[in-house]
């Protein structure tokens, strides 16, 4: 009740107005509902009633009722809103009438996933690496800049969009670690210091939406499609991932020749032995697929290393030694996914590797896009899915996702999949009449 009292006095004190109530449906998009200040207090208390019959993956017509209920500790202030009139935000869960967690629900997801290893003693920590471009448009990919990776040049649009969009996080209390013009044109980086796993998916929906909100507000569009330029790299979501004990990073063994624990192993190696069912989660787009291809940068085949950025898994050589810093980071993911239900699904490979106790292989430092198809196989390297039908054929029979999800998510996110398929796989695209319609 101390939260509520704080956050009702924040709201006299400021004059904020209005409260937007966000949540996600099961792909990741955000929704809002916006209340007045004066009805905050019963939401706060109560939650907000609404008809969930329309949002992806929610209620069937027949049981639409659910409750949006605001979690206090989410209450942020929207920093570009005037002074005269702020807005705030809180981010909700949903459950039904009553009480009861929906399964419906993403952010209900990755806390039941962060429970299972709460209850063996761990605490799940992530650092996401957020890629995505600024176009003149949302109609066209028109770059903004024609810089490449790291490039200092005379400050352009899409350097003071990515610093102002930085100052913003910072203000609603998010730390961001780095930001970056990226490898291709008009491609940019913000880079979250690594948070507990649910406060950072609330912070990836944030980033995402105000990443678009300060561009919108220049005239531009941001987007975290995943591959919009056929030519350049895509954007990834690079996941940075730890355990934590208590204040000790289980992931450290300082007498390991990689200072990895037998935890971590075996978390990377379940990882690994999950990823091609877990990767329809992580990526799961028809475009998620034209970036996971050779010769962008983005993994292709499923391995670990140290120094080698074209395997899945990479364990970072920056902080040799020190046991805060050890951590990997997993490069499939991309920014369009849904982090609620990518970092539920991830921690779920991750602890049956430890619970079953899987063996991680040896390393690959060697360039695995130069392997003949027989050392990939003699070196035990696979491929990822290539594409979505794949992607979705894989987590369809996945018993891991299924327990991760539930059934209810699971059988609408991989009906949605399907569908979503079926929808691209009959489109005739603009390559095929240019081939084809000359010649047959």
């Amino acid at each position: 009740m101390s939260e509520i009292k704080e956050i009702l006095e924040t709201v006299k004190e400021r004059k904020i107005r209005h409260i937007q109530l966000w949540f996600t449906d099961i792909l990741g998009r955000l929704k809002s509902m916006e209340i007045s200040a004066s009805e905050l207090k019963g939401a706060l208390e109560e939650g907000i009633g609404f008809d969930g019959s329309s949002i992806e993956g929610f209620a069937r017509i027949e049981e639409s009722d659910v409750m949006a209920m605001p979690d206090p500790a989410t209450f942020r202030i929207l920093p570009w809103t005037p002074l005269e009139g702020q807005v705030a935000r809180l981010i909700c869960d949903i459950q039904d009438p009553y009480g009861n967690p929906y399964p419906g629900d993403p952010r209900y997801v990755l806390k039941k996933a962060l429970k299972k290893a709460a209850d063996l003693g761990y605490a799940f920590r992530v650092g996401p690496e957020m890629e995505f471009f600024y176009f003149k448009n949302d109609r066209a990919p028109e770059c903004l800049d024609q810089s490449g990776y790291f490039d200092l040049t005379p400050p352009d649009l899409g350097t003071d969009l990515r610093r102002e969009t930085a100052q913003a996080l910072e203000a609603m209390g998010m730390k961001t670690e780095c930001t970056h013009h990226e490898v291709a044109r008009s491609q940019h980086e913000i880079d979250l210091r690594y948070n507990e796993a649910l406060a950072m998916a609330d912070d990836v929906m944030t980033l995402r939406f105000v990443t678009k909100e300060i561009a919108r507000r220049h005239g531009v569009h941001a987007t975290f499609m995943p591959k919009p330029l056929m030519t350049e790299n895509g954007s990834g979501m690079h996941v940075h991932q730890s355990l934590f004990a208590g204040e000790r990073n289980a992931f450290f063994d300082p007498e390991d020749e990689y200072n990895l624990s037998a935890t971590a192993k075996a978390f990377i190696a379940g990882i690994m032995k999950h990823a091609p069912e877990i990767i329809a989660v992580t990526n799961q787009w028809v475009n998620s697929y034209k970036r996971l291809v050779p010769g962008y940068e983005a993994p292709v085949y499923n391995s670990w290393a140290r120094r080698n950025r074209s395997t899945m898994i990479r364990v970072p050589l920056y902080q040799t030694g020190k046991e805060m810093a050890t951590r990997f980071e997993f490069r499939a993911p991309d920014p369009a996914c849904n982090p609620y239900l990518a970092f539920a699904v991830l921690l779920a490979a991750g602890l049956a590797g430890m619970e079953k106790r899987y063996k991680l292989a040896d390393p690959i430092e060697e360039n695995i896009f130069g392997m003949s198809e027989q050392e990939k196989a003699d070196r035990g390297v696979t491929q990822l899915p290539g594409n979505l039908y794949a992607a979705t054929r894989a987590v369809s029979e996945s018993e891991l996702v299924r327990e991760t999800l539930g059934d209810h998510m699971f059988d609408k996110f991989v009906r949605n999949k399907e569908i979503e398929w079926d929808n691209y796989r009959i489109q005739v695209t603009g390559y095929e009449l240019r081939k084809y319609l000359p010649i047959l």
